[in-house]
């Protein structure tokens, strides 16, 4: 039974790999993967998260030169609750000796969106998800992955995108600090959205904020997000030493060999 149950994963796995990435990902039951080592590979991915649910997809951007994966990846689950299991158990572990950053690729947005959403306009075309990720994250919670908008044929960005806060407090201060400065050789600019549907209105209004400040967030409602001034736990799994046991009817996976060795 065990041995069909991987095999049936790993025919997924190579079907959903060579179509590429799904256009339409269900963002609630998708997590961000980052910290990844230059050995992981998609299947090993796979292999891993599995063991928290079943997984609809893999996908790790590659670099369009090298080919190489970037450090981050996308795990798409069956439901929303694998998607949360999967980060509550491998959110820290390490993967060759790296941590690995294990968070909601969309955080209930249509919960949490308190209309913090910025543009940013003249991008690089070698500035990608990551790296506007990585830079704005550093203002406060993103609540989704930032939208780079692409040409649906070549994939190649159009140079501008959106990146969606949690609060005012975080978009005002990437604004502030981030609208002219340079990125990957081009200054951007950096200014809040136009609202869907909107003549010409943009958010940040005073309406918003007195909404937001009337509807504060708390702890548990943020998206799994790590800051470097945050103390997180940290979990080694010895070599042999299986997950937390997944949820009940799903066949075990054996550990794979890339954990990396207890700390001495």
């Amino acid at each position: 039974m065990k041995h069909r149950f991987l095999t049936d994963n790993l025919i997924m796995l190579s079907i959903t790999m060579a179509a590429g990435p799904i256009a339409e990902r269900n963002q609630d039951a998708t997590i961000y993967v980052g910290g990844l080592d230059d050995k992981v590979s998609e299947s090993l991915l796979w292999e891993l998260f599995v063991q928290g649910g079943p997984v609809v997809n893999v996908h790790m951007p590659k670099d369009r030169v090298t080919q190489m994966h970037q450090g981050y990846g996308f795990v798409e689950f069956l439901s929303e609750e694998d998607a949360d299991y999967a980060i509550k158990i491998m959110n820290m572990i390490k993967l060759y000796g790296k941590p690995i950053r294990v968070n909601k690729a969309s955080a209930h947005q249509k919960n949490l969106d308190v209309g913090a959403n910025i543009f940013i306009g003249n991008l690089d075309p070698e500035v990608d998800e990551k790296l506007l990720y990585d830079t704005f994250s550093a203002f406060g919670v993103i609540l989704q992955t930032p939208k780079i908008m692409r040409d649906p044929e070549t994939g190649n960005s159009k140079g501008f995108a959106f990146i969606n806060f949690a609060s005012f407090e975080a978009s005002d201060a990437a604004m502030d600090a981030m609208n002219g400065q340079y990125l990957c050789n081009r200054p951007i600019s950096v200014s809040y959205a136009f609202k869907k549907d909107s003549k010409g209105e943009r958010h940040g209004s005073a309406a918003e904020r007195l909404l937001a400040a009337q509807n504060p967030l708390s702890t548990s409602d943020r998206p799994h997000q790590l800051f470097a001034d945050a103390p997180v736990p940290m979990m080694t799994m010895p070599m042999g030493q299986m997950m937390p046991p997944p949820p009940p009817l799903m066949a075990p996976v054996p550990p794979t060999q890339a954990f990396s060795k207890k700390e001495e």
